[in-house]
């Protein structure tokens, strides 16, 4: 029997988790449909999804069908919950996304549908709400046919549906016009090839078109094949009911077995296989099984073992940064609270602060705060407040700089050049190594690597994250006799800095500021105000059709002046005007003077980001500011 990994995505409120309810109920998984308005759905077991009636963190279950079993992922809707879902992707074989008859393709519908054309996996539709008055099936195809021309309504197989998978295939069409037959293995290869994306119609609430669909899944996916050789990928952290800390991953090669010591003084304890809330505890996990992996305790969503490599460079990112307020007696226990779900959701970047002796945290939006909120109260018996959200800024070079540090107390040794290089937009940081073995031994050149890629770096504007940049080790120096662990590192980061300081005294250091993506639907009375708006906030847009009397405008706009605009829109249309927002990059700040005033930051004072370096003379080291290096050390590398 084959085993199928496979996530159902959906904006919110396109009945995602109720279609995940009837999969299981039309298999025969669940005796009783569960309902998401009741708190009853079975895979939004946790109580805050109970309340809310949204799903908020991913959850499993497994369908068990005539060919195969399907490892069910139901993935949160909400765009605040999105890194969860992104998480998700790297372990799925198949995906469906689910998409609501009455609101077609949203905007959120095409970020995913980007997410998993990026991630390449084969699709299937199913088109929620066929019920509902809106419903048309001829606009919903056509509004498909916006993301793919190949999204091909299955489930009637006549002569029209054949004609439409031939035409993504040459070859398959020359075949079709001799025999006028496709054979369904040409067909599955198609679906998996992402060249041709199944869409199925029904209406989940009311059972119409599940059982079609579940047919569907279990006829047209494939059997992956799997390497011999041990392989996983990590898709989440959590902590069970009795504190358990879970490490969720995927086998994609070999096989694991319990008590295997998969990193130094890490050991298999138990390998959980869950449905559900319910699990069993077996001895091994096979390629293709989904398993939940306790004893493993500095594990990461993302990380891959084996041969996988990490996926780190996540689309969905937090936008906004908000200070934790708490009665001071307690602070100590919120922070570890917090660590503890930084674990789950690295992206939170809990900081403490402590000359303010400040908690801080990065988040998607005001829901994920509320949930935050409601966690650290149920879980961990704590009360907190956040103060206004401040926007999260990123740093990046407009020019290239050689950059030198170099780290000399005594009886240490240790000097590093850097070539800082201006990167496309949106590629983050890309660390290479272009020194040679004859100026610096490997063993050197692997802690200078390390040190890059074990660190968030900041830029010397505001002291916000640097992205877009190329980070090349040119050259450097060490001794046998003096230099010792830890001494490259520093060098290292101070290489970095030093560079920046470089190019920001020639004002080649750009601030960048994160955009939403913005959909606006509105009565058509108010469209003039909702220009003028946008307009006075800096950002582009454009006039949709219009509904009756809905008009849909999208556009981008900068997050900072975005972030309260929601709250603006409910009171001036009296609660009938929606607005949604989703992260679409950074842009170059257009006020950055101003914001760089009001951060006041000095990166010469951050004593943990230091741009100075460290020379010995007469038997004591000594600090050197940072544009003083060129003159102390072997610099310029390249052209010495």
């Amino acid at each position: 029997m084959k085993k199928v990994t496979i996530g159902i995505l959906a904006h919110v409120d396109a009945g995602k988790t109720t279609l995940s309810e009837g999969l299981l109920y039309q298999s025969g998984t669940l005796r009783k449909l569960g309902a998401v308005d009741k708190g009853t759905a079975y895979l939004d077991n946790d109580n805050l999804e109970k309340k809310r009636g949204i799903t908020i963190f991913s959850h499993m279950a497994r369908i068990k069908n005539e060919n195969s079993e399907l490892l069910l992922l139901d993935t949160p809707g909400h765009i605040d919950f999105a890194q969860e879902m992104e998480e998700t992707l790297g372990v799925l074989d198949y995906a469906i996304l689910v998409v609501s008859a009455s609101e077609g393709v949203t905007a959120y519908t095409q970020t995913l549908w980007n997410l998993l054309k990026s991630h390449k996996i084969p699709t299937f539709i199913f088109v929620n709400k066929m019920d509902t008055l809106k419903a048309n099936k001829g606009k919903v195809l056509q509004d498909l046919s916006t993301l793919d021309d190949n999204c091909v309504e299955f489930g009637g197989e006549d002569s029209e549906f054949y004609e439409k998978i031939a035409t993504a295939d040459e070859a398959i069409l020359e075949e079709y016009l001799e025999s006028g037959q496709i054979k369904d293995e040409e067909i599955k290869d198609l679906i998996f090839q992402r060249r041709i994306f199944p869409v199925y119609f029904g209406a989940a609430l009311k059972l119409k078109g599940v059982a079609e669909f579940l047919q569907g899944l279990d006829k047209w996916t494939k059997k992956i094949e799997y390497p011999e050789k041990f392989a996983s990928r990590i898709f989440k952290i959590s902590h069970d009911e009795k504190g358990e800390r879970l490490t969720w991953l995927k086998v994609t090669g070999g096989e694991l077995r319990a008590k295997t010591e998969l990193m130094p003084d890490e050991k298999v304890n138990e390998i959980r296989l869950y449905n559900g809330t319910k699990y069993q505890v077996v001895p091994s996990a096979q390629a293709g099984e989904i398993a939940a992996i306790s004893g493993l305790k500095t594990t990461y969503p993302g990380q891959g073992l084996g041969f996988e490599r990490d996926q780190t460079n996540f689309t969905m990112q937090p936008v906004l940064t908000y200070a934790v307020q708490t009665v001071p007696d307690k602070m100590h226990a919120t922070l570890t609270a917090l660590r503890q779900l930084e674990d789950e959701n690295p992206q939170l970047h809990v900081k403490w602060d402590k000359q303010a002796e400040e908690i801080s945290i990065d988040v998607m939006g005001k829901i994920q705060l509320e949930i935050l909120q409601q966690i650290l109260h149920d879980r961990f018996g704590l009360k907190a407040e956040f103060a206004q959200g401040k926007i999260l800024y990123q740093e990046s070079i407009k020019d290239s700089v050689e950059g030198v540090g170099h780290f000399e107390p005594l009886r240490h040794y240790a000097e590093v050049h850097l070539l800082l290089k201006p990167g496309k937009l949106g590629s983050g940081l890309v660390f290479k190594n272009e020194c040679s073995l004859e100026v610096l031994p490997k063993k050197w050149q692997d802690q200078v690597m390390d040190s890059l890629a074990n660190k968030e770096h900041l830029g010397v504007l505001t002291g916000s994250p640097l992205t877009d940049m190329e980070i090349t080790l040119v050259g450097g120096r060490g001794s046998n006799v003096h230099t010792v662990g830890g001494d490259f590192r520093e060098a290292t980061y101070r290489a970095l800095r030093q560079g920046l300081m470089e190019l920001k005294a020639q004002n080649q250091v750009s601030l960048l500021e994160p955009w939403y993506q913005f959909t606006l639907r509105i009565n058509r009375e108010q469209v003039g105000r909702a220009i003028n708006d946008i307009e006075k906030k800096g950002g582009k847009f454009e006039i949709g059709e219009s509904d009756h009397d809905v008009v849909t405008i999208t556009g981008q706009a900068p997050v900072a002046q975005m972030q309260d605009y929601a709250t603006e829109v409910r009171n001036y249309t009296h609660g009938s005007g929606q607005l949604e927002c989703l992260f679409a990059g950074y842009r170059k700040c257009k006020n950055s003077a101003e914001v760089i005033e009001s951060i006041n930051y000095d990166p010469v004072s951050d004593i943990y980001n230091t741009p100075n370096s460290v020379f010995c003379s007469h038997g004591a080291g000594h600090t050197v500011v940072w544009n003083e290096v060129p003159d102390y050390a072997q610099y310029p590398y390249l052209q010495s």
